[in-house]
C-alpha cells in the first residue's frame, strides 16, 4: 500500500514504534533527516561536548485520525525562541532515563498529566548544533486530557494530523546561513505554522523510520 492510501490510526503508529526498520537505534543518528543534508556539520557537532535532552513526540490516540502534539515558543526564550517545537527539554540528573524527562518536561511545560502518557520506543539521537544530544521518545496520549501551557516557555499548544507530517510530499528541503556556513534543513509548513529546524528534522527522522 502507498504511504498516500494507507489508513492512519494510533494502533499502526504503536505497531510501527516498536517495530522500527533501520540501523539500530544506537548507530542510526547520521543516517537519517537533516544529519544526511549536513554530514560534514553533523560529525564536527558530535565531537562537541552536548547536553542531554529528550522531546515527547505525543501520538493523541484517537484512532483514525491521530495528531502530534507541538508547541510554540515564546519569544523571550534564550534559544529557539518563537519557533515550534516538541515538549522536552534537559535531562536532569534526576531524571532515571530519557522518558522520565521528557515526561516530565511535558508536565512543566503544558501541563501534560504523565499518567496518560504511554512511552513506546526511542528514535535516533539527534545532534544539535545549539549544543544538544536529543533523544525524542515516541509515545502515545489517551484523549481526553487537559492541557495548561506554562506562559514563561510556551506561547501556546496546538496538534497537527500525524497523517500530514508523515506525508513526505509535505516534507520541503530548505537552506539557510548558520555559523557562517550553509546548512541544509527540514520544513513542513502546516496552514500559519512553519515547522523546521530541528522539530522538522526529528519528524523526517520520524517518518523515515517508520513510514518510508
Amino acid at each position: 500500500m502507498t504511504l498516500a492510501g494507507q489508513r492512519f490510526t494510533a494502533d499502526d503508529f504503536r505497531r510501527r514504534a516498536l517495530n522500527q526498520s533501520g540501523a539500530p537505534i544506537d548507530e542510526a543518528w547520521r543516517d537519517h533527516g537533516d544529519h544526511l543534508l549536513n554530514p560534514e556539520t553533523i560529525l564536527e557537532v558530535a565531537d562537541l561536548k552536548l547536553k542531554d535532552a529528550a522531546v515527547l513526540i505525543g501520538v493523541i490516540d484517537d484512532q483514525d485520525a491521530p495528531r502530534v502534539i507541538l508547541t510554540q515558543r515564546t519569544a523571550t526564550l534564550r534559544k529557539h525562541s518563537g519557533q515550534i517545537s516538541l515538549p522536552g527539554g534537559g535531562i536532569d540528573d534526576t531524571d532515571a532515563s530519557p522518558e522520565e524527562a521528557a515526561l516530565r518536561e511535558a508536565e512543566e511545560e503544558i501541563g501534560l498529566d504523565p499518567a496518560l502518557v504511554e512511552p513506546l520506543a526511542r528514535l535516533p539521537v539527534y545532534l544539535a548544533g545549539s549544543g544538544f544530544r536529543i533523544v525524542p521518545v515516541l509515545s502515545l496520549i489517551k484523549p481526553g486530557f487537559s492541557l495548561k501551557p506554562n506562559p514563561d516557555e510556551v506561547a501556546e499548544v496546538f496538534d497537527v494530523p500525524l497523517s500530514f507530517l508523515m506525508d513526505p510530499d509535505n516534507h520541503r528541503q530548505e537552506s539557510r546561513m548558520w555559523q557562517g556556513r550553509v546548512r541544509h534543513i527540514y520544513a513542513m509548513p502546516y496552514g500559519e505554522r512553519y515547522i523546521w529546524g530541528i522539530t522538522a528534522g526529528i519528524l523526517r527522522t520520524l517518518y523515515e523510520r517508520l513510514y518510508a
